[in-house]
């Protein structure tokens, strides 16, 4: 194996939380008064959540106050948490627990690289968490992407060097993050919207380590 160690992004990755992100900044952004649509929404993939509020109120040319931006944050996340904590097992993206079990089975060490505070619910509600051999979250990092930390301290829980490590993506910020870190990149989603990928799939459905191990390994020649 020329890799030991897989770290996977959350949303968009692992299960669909984006359309609880989308609809909960949505309903605060109507709150201030602020146009946000579909469009405005793939602008906050990757990225904290006081970045995704700065975005927000840069789209409406709305400014506030320290105080001001910290309670709408707060605002929004309690929003969202009530979405996620009626999440069940089966809003588990296609494929991804038979991926993540086989890669178990197979040696590879496996962590979660979010910017999310939630993450560690979110697995609790997918009944994921035990496929997991380290968690960082964003209650242990403080630079988002595309900076590498998140995946810099997976990889170092791992146990793991830079070129050992893979990290799954389906953000832009999050594939630079993984290459600013000296990592190899999967984007998880389509070529057109992730074009610095190293590798793209469409999903985890039918796919496997060896498959994606060969066709890096093509790749490099």
């Amino acid at each position: 194996m020329r890799f030991t160690a897989l770290l996977f992004d959350l949303d968009g990755v692992l299960v669909d939380t984006a359309k609880y992100h989308y609809i909960a900044w949505k309903a605060l952004a109507e709150e201030l008064g602020i146009p946000f649509t579909l469009k405005d929404n793939e602008r906050l993939k990757g990225v904290s959540r006081q970045r995704s509020l700065d975005i927000v109120l840069e789209i409406g040319g709305v400014d506030k106050t320290p105080e001001e931006r910290e309670a709408l944050c707060t605002e929004k996340n309690e929003r969202y948490l009530s979405y996620i904590r009626k999440m069940e097992p089966e809003e588990i993206l296609p494929g991804v627990r038979e991926f993540l079990t086989e890669a178990r089975r197979q040696g590879y060490k496996i962590a979660l690289g979010s910017a999310s505070k939630n993450a560690r619910l979110i697995l609790d509600r997918l009944e994921l968490t035990d496929l997991f051999d380290a968690i960082v979250d964003g209650y242990m990092v403080t630079q988002a992407k595309p900076d590498p930390e998140v995946f810099a301290l997976g990889g170092r829980l791992l146990g793991a060097q830079p070129s050992q490590c893979l990290v799954f993506e389906d953000s832009v910020a999050g594939i630079q993050a993984a290459h600013a870190g000296g990592m190899t990149a999967v984007g998880i989603g389509t070529r057109e919207d992730l074009p610095e990928a190293d590798l793209v799939l469409p999903g985890f459905a039918g796919a496997t380590m060896e498959d994606i191990e060969k066709k890096l390994l093509a790749i490099s020649r």
